[in-house]
């Protein structure tokens, strides 16, 4: 039913248009009885009970930053069978983000191209919301994905990360720190190693007790990789998440011109799937101790891409862009797939 929804109704849409008509049917998942009956029909068996970061997952899979950007709907999210729930990428100021036109689907490649800007409505706002779902003990484990406000200069950006890591840490169950987006100027050079290394030392002592990881980019090269996963586990952090959106167009289907057509942006969806894995191995086999948490990112669609992910070492698993080819019921059937084996 949904795939037909998507090629006769929802691809008319401008995608980003669709995804908030989407959010609003995702918040009513949230609201009693809705909630409800969305739970009896999704939730996850409790043989995918998984225990990380101190937190205990009814699911390994969960959905990544970038969908729930306000923390608007993930309650409505974890009643649709989610693991956990990324919010953001939140930044300290509010932002509107790239101008629109900048969310662009490459249906014949199941992928989608981005470049939002980090839009969102800033960390104080972010915090008011992080509060109330604090309250509710039916909730996701809910992660906090934090970026730099685009007016601040890359060389003032520790202070920023550390203004929204004070007010949103407290109230997550972790922090996530982005350093890998590719549409906001300059931040993907904070993942060098020398300038890494106290941005990150000075957000987790902002961060206190909650557990913090760092998001990478999945075109660093591999040393580079093994440089950041032993960086993080020398500063003790909890984990990495690996990875997000690539710049690179290779192996599309979809014809150039279109691609061309689209701009610059990250590319999201099963094109990264298999670099996606690779970066995975790299962090596991540079950071072997299974409480180091890694979480998986890129390219899964069906349950057999997330058990890949997690056979590779990843201890959960994040997706974003198979939400949109696959519907509602997209956490429910991988769960389900999950739990056949």
């Amino acid at each position: 039913m949904y795939p037909l929804l998507f090629r006769t109704l929802l691809t008319r849409f401008d995608p980003e248009t669709a995804h908030h008509a989407g959010m609003l049917v995702i918040r009513l998942a949230g609201i009693w009885p809705f909630s409800w009956a969305a739970r009896a029909l999704t939730r996850p068996d409790p043989a995918l009970r998984t225990s990380a970061l101190g937190r205990e997952f009814a699911s390994p899979f969960g959905i990544a930053a970038g969908f729930d950007k306000n923390a608007v709907g993930a309650y409505g999210l974890g009643a649709l069978g989610f693991g956990h729930v990324e919010i953001g990428t939140v930044t300290a100021l509010a932002q509107e983000g790239n101008p629109r036109p900048r969310l662009f689907r490459l249906t014949r490649d199941r992928a989608l191209i981005n470049r939002m800007g980090f839009n969102n409505r800033g960390a104080d706002a972010a915090s008011r919301r992080l509060r109330a779902l604090r309250a509710r003990t039916d909730r996701p484990v809910i992660g906090a994905n934090i970026g730099k406000s685009r007016a601040v200069e890359v060389a003032d950006a520790t202070a920023d990360y550390v203004r929204s890591a004070t007010l949103l840490a407290p109230l997550a169950d972790y922090l996530a720190v982005n350093v890998s987006s590719p549409n906001t100027p300059g931040l993907r050079t904070l993942q060098a190693v020398e300038t890494l290394a106290p941005l990150l030392s000075a957000v987790k002592d902002a961060a206190g007790s909650t557990p913090m990881l760092v998001k990478i980019a999945p075109d660093l090269a591999d040393d580079e990789i093994e440089a950041i996963t032993r960086l993080a586990l020398d500063l003790g952090l909890a984990g990495l998440i690996a990875a997000n959106t690539t710049i690179s167009r290779d192996g599309l289907t979809t014809d150039a011109a279109t691609v061309e057509a689209c701009g610059a942006g990250g590319l999201s969806g099963a094109p990264v799937r298999a670099r996606a894995l690779r970066v995975v191995e790299i962090v596991r086999a540079t950071a072997p101790d299974p409480r180091f948490c890694v979480i998986g990112v890129g390219g899964v669609e069906i349950a057999k891409d997330v058990r890949a992910l997690l056979d590779a070492g990843a201890t959960l698993v994040q997706g974003y862009t198979g939400f949109i080819y696959r519907g509602p019921l997209w956490a429910r059937q991988i769960n389900r797939g999950l739990r056949a084996g």
